[in-house]
């Protein structure tokens, strides 16, 4: 489909790509930025550092892409009630998304123009390399109830349920819609939705942000496993990347799903989790081992002598996390986990606000992550984490060539 809509204002319309030129602190809510770049000992999976990944896909980049070692995740809520503007910003954002993540600068750039408006890029990350920058835009249940979308809205894309011991804070949770920032330079990540937050000025605003470091999940299993803040490894049996049978099985949407607008699209629960680092950190190495069900050091299964060795489920205690989030344990469901650890000050109380921004890519919710997250009701592990945000998107299919724009399939008449 061709774009027929004109090109977006420059900065010589004197508006430009921010509207009113206004910097937007808030759009770095949630932590302070971290600045400190990949050291020489650094080594991203599945890409030289700095690499350009490709934008146009028939799925969206982001989702089994080898993972980047930081995030910046934001959820966004509408405030234009104008269908048209709103399509028009998602137009908007794909030109910038895939200006940004070849590396290049929004629009015109962040110099040399008039000097009576402001830029069109903010020039945060002029002299930075792509650094493996993917942006994955994600839709609501909110935003079904906008713009005559009701009987749009897919079966699949059901409100999360209250799960046993959720605290959630509804300033953390939900958004009509959302953008996954991933890349290994966080001033890159930060720089990506801080320009889109600025070119949806006026038709949407920021609801909430979370920043994240030290990936905990990996799609290259032929790499390191990453540990989370409580010492263990994390997502050892997690879908690789490169596993097309199973990403078909259990990521990706099939025409037999429906609708036809979300095919190879997936589904996206984030969850914001809250880590007791100071209770964890007082607990004895064998407890801290049984919780979850594999030895802090290697990562083997109890009873087991390798990380990747296969679990005997029966030999763990009944209440050890790997046992009961294992898919035996919940009729094979299998989610592809993205998630990232992450520190944002103290509670107030002297103690690190700190833990796991959870990300969950599945087929289908109600078979994936609900299904797992209700085994795990009795889960050893709740006595040390809280889950205290959460939000569920739909993920649309990948933007094709250059003639095609996020939402082109939910959002053109024709589809």
């Amino acid at each position: 489909m061709t774009d027929t809509n004109p090109p977006s204002p420059s900065r010589r319309s004197l508006l430009g790509w921010g509207g009113a030129g206004l910097a937007l602190g808030a759009a770095a809510a949630g932590g302070a930025v971290a600045v400190a770049r990949a050291g020489d000992d650094a080594r991203p999976e599945g890409a030289s550092a700095g690499a350009a990944v490709e934008f146009h896909g028939t799925h969206q980049a982001g989702i089994a892409t080898p993972v980047q070692d930081r995030l910046h995740f934001a959820a966004f809520d509408v405030t234009t009630g104008d269908r048209s503007a709103f399509v028009q910003l998602l137009k908007d954002w794909t030109r910038a998304a895939r200006r940004m993540t070849a590396g290049k600068p929004v629009g015109e750039g962040a110099y040399g123009g008039l000097p009576e408006a402001p830029p069109d890029d903010t020039g945060e990350a002029l002299g930075l390399r792509p650094s493996r920058l993917t942006l994955t835009i994600g839709f609501g249940p909110s935003l079904f109830e906008r713009f005559g979308l009701g009987d749009r809205r897919p079966e699949a894309l059901v409100d999360l349920p209250r799960f046993a011991g959720d605290n959630l804070d509804g300033s953390r949770s939900d958004g009509d819609l959302c953008v996954q920032a991933c890349a290994d330079d966080p001033q890159v990540a930060v720089h990506a939705i801080r320009n889109l937050a600025r070119i949806g000025m006026g038709r949407v605003v920021i609801r909430w942000s979370q920043l994240g470091f030290g990936k905990i999940s990996s799609t290259t299993p032929e790499k390191q496993t990453p540990r989370n803040l409580m010492g263990f490894k994390d997502g050892t049996r997690n879908i690789a990347g490169t596993d097309t049978a199973r990403l078909k099985k259990f990521v990706w949407v099939d025409e037999r799903d429906g609708p036809d607008w979300m095919v190879g699209g997936s589904y996206l629960v984030a969850r914001r989790i809250r880590m007791h680092i100071e209770t964890w950190d007082r607990t004895s190495l064998q407890e801290q081992e049984d919780v979850f069900g594999r030895d802090k050091g290697e990562g083997a299964p109890v009873g087991r002598a390798k990380e990747r060795d296969e679990p005997f489920l029966k030999a763990m205690k009944p209440d050890a996390h790997v046992r009961l989030a294992h898919p035996d344990s919940n009729d094979g469901a299998t989610i592809l986990r993205r998630g990232y650890s992450f520190t944002d000050g103290t509670d107030g109380l002297g103690r690190l606000d700190a833990g796991l921004f959870f990300l969950a890519y599945q087929r289908d919710p109600r078979t994936g992550f609900i299904r797992i997250q209700r085994n795990l009701a009795t889960d050893a592990l709740n006595e040390y984490i809280q889950h205290v945000g959460s939000a569920v998107f739909a993920i649309p299919p990948g933007v094709r060539d250059t003639d095609d724009w996020w939402g082109r399939t939910l959002f053109s008449e024709e589809a």
